[in-house]
């Protein structure tokens, strides 16, 4: 026999250390034999550093007693002097008591010392017993070191009740919260084993936001597959699609979508996604939100600008044209009562202001023959050749309202004469159509192509011979009208005109001009059927 006494569970002691408490241990003396009582004295190597209590006493024959170690925390300390295992050595002297047998009080602290120190006893000495000391600040020590062997020692010899998992340092750090901010994606797979609290903040965010935040793909896709929630927790600024907007991170921002994160979720500041991808230059960001559905007419919670507004104050032409494209509203006011081209406009981004809302005032302008504002919209950088939903530029919107001096105005700024709207229509095909025999004049005059031909094949010459406009024919005749004369038409001219006069009779130019919305409706309807005028 080499022992009287056993140790349990276990020869190791966890002693557990929290400031502020009591740091101790517990372990389980036992006396292995069957019919003589034992006499104990347990003491340290370090004696200012532990109390042991009860230090000595007598344990019945297969008796067991609770020994408590009380470990001395330096002051002004949260560790250890060593941890989480020390070289601390403990001395357990034991001896076989016969005549302790009939006590009634075996295990009181009343062992006469020299029952160890007798020359004809034998005495035991045992030195076996170790500490390893365990607690959030060893913990929290351990994982900001990154000793993976040894948290997962200290965690297996933490009481499950402790909940040791989720400890804190002392500045409210948790575990979690530690190992991702070393990166330490190996860390928080072995701390998620001992299923900790997923959600808890800390000081400032939950361990996905702070993945999120520091663009930890790895450790933000082991922690969704723990079911950790995708939205704000309550004491951060910005939830997980937030942060991984911020910083970037487009591999977690796809992740988080994919995983179902509410794409406009606000921030604290009332922004989604969207305006925070804008303001830090997202492009990429943009597009993922977008793709996803990010909705272009939320305000944030300040100036209640939408991302367009945030756009164009920015002068971002590239993102301003991708919320165009997805459906961005233009006309939403902010609390100033601002829109993204008064944005725009205020912040000097002049190349945005055609695509945010002169485009449209020029082609306004032009359809009603305003002359001044067609010259001031252009001085204000219009783009002179933008079409509207129909392929109209402003040049077809004048001549087909016979506003000759939009019309030679448009041409003296340089617009281009032969461009051709979604049937291919030019101006001068829109000028015949509509009777304005001084627009098709100045149009031949300024290098019209005559002979250009529309979807269907039909020059201007075809046009105005169909609607009998005799001035307008001659005119486009001797302008160099040759390629779509009625030799060359065949017979599908007297076809044609068959269709016309029987709808409208033959009439003069002049009373054509009085009569455009019948004639609108007789030309392009006869010509086909699912042919519609681009403005009326």
């Amino acid at each position: 026999m080499d022992r009287l006494i056993s140790f349990h569970p276990s020869i190791v002691v966890a002693v557990r250390i929290e400031p502020g408490r009591k740091c101790f241990g517990e372990v389980t003396l036992r006396n292995v034999m069957h019919t003589m009582p034992v006499a104990f004295k347990l003491e340290p190597d370090k004696k200012g550093r532990y109390m042991i209590r009860p230090q000595s006493g007598i344990i019945p024959p297969l008796g067991e007693l609770l020994v408590e170690i009380v470990y001395n925390l330096p002051a002004n300390s949260t560790v250890p002097h060593m941890y989480p295992r020390c070289d601390d050595s403990f001395f357990l002297h034991s001896v076989v008591v016969p005549g302790a047998a009939s006590s009634r009080n075996l295990s009181h602290d009343s062992v006469q010392s020299d029952w160890f120190t007798a020359k004809k006893k034998q005495v035991f000495i045992d030195t076996g017993l170790k500490v390893v000391f365990v607690g959030s600040g060893v913990l929290a020590r351990l994982v900001a070191d990154g000793c993976m062997d040894e948290v997962r020692e200290v965690l297996e010899q933490s009481d499950p009740e402790w909940r040791s998992a989720d400890s804190v340092d002392e500045h409210g750090n948790t575990l979690l919260h530690l190992a991702i901010e070393a990166g330490r994606a190996d860390l928080v797979q072995l701390l998620l084993e001992f299923e900790p609290d997923i959600e808890a903040t800390g000081r400032t965010r939950s361990p996905l936001e702070a993945a999120a935040a520091r663009g930890e793909a790895l450790i933000s896709e082991l922690l969704l597959a723990r079911g950790a929630s995708t939205g704000r927790s309550e004491i951060s600024t910005g939830g997980p699609i937030h942060l991984a907007v911020y910083g970037g991170h487009t591999d977690i921002l796809k992740l988080l979508l994919e995983k179902g994160a509410e794409v406009d979720e606000r921030n604290r500041d009332g922004k989604t996604a969207l305006h925070i991808a804008i303001e830090e230059r997202r492009k990429d960001c943009v597009k993922i939100l977008l793709n996803h559905g990010a909705r272009t007419d939320l305000g944030d919670g300040g100036e209640r600008e939408t991302p367009l507004h945030v756009a164009a104050s920015f002068g971002d032409e590239s993102i301003v044209k991708l919320l165009l494209q997805k459906g961005g509203n233009k006309d939403i006011r902010n609390r100033a009562g601002k829109t993204a081209y008064d944005m725009a406009a205020e912040h000097g981004h002049v190349r945005l202001l055609d695509m945010l809302g002169l485009g449209e005032i020029l082609l306004a302008a032009a359809r009603k023959g305003d002359s001044k504002a067609v010259r001031r919209v252009l001085e204000c950088g219009a783009s002179i050749n933008g079409r509207d939903q129909n392929g109209w530029t402003a040049l077809h919107r004048a001549s087909f309202k016979g506003h000759v001096d939009v019309v030679r105005i448009l041409i003296e700024k340089g617009i281009d004469i032969g461009t051709k709207d979604r049937d291919g229509y030019t101006a001068l095909h829109c000028a015949t159509e509509s009777g304005h025999t001084d627009v098709v004049e100045l149009l031949v005059k300024k290098g019209a192509d005559v002979g250009l031909r529309t979807n269907k094949g039909l020059t201007a010459r075809h046009i105005a011979e169909s609607l009998d406009y005799t001035g307008i024919k001659r005119m486009l005749v001797h302008g160099g009208a040759t390629k779509g004369s009625a030799g060359e038409m065949g017979g599908a001219l007297p076809a044609f005109r068959g269709k016309i006069d029987g709808g409208v009779g033959r009439t003069t130019d002049h009373e054509l001009k009085t009569n455009k919305h019948v004639r609108r409706k007789t030309v392009r309807g006869s010509l086909d059927a699912s042919m519609q005028i681009a403005v009326t």
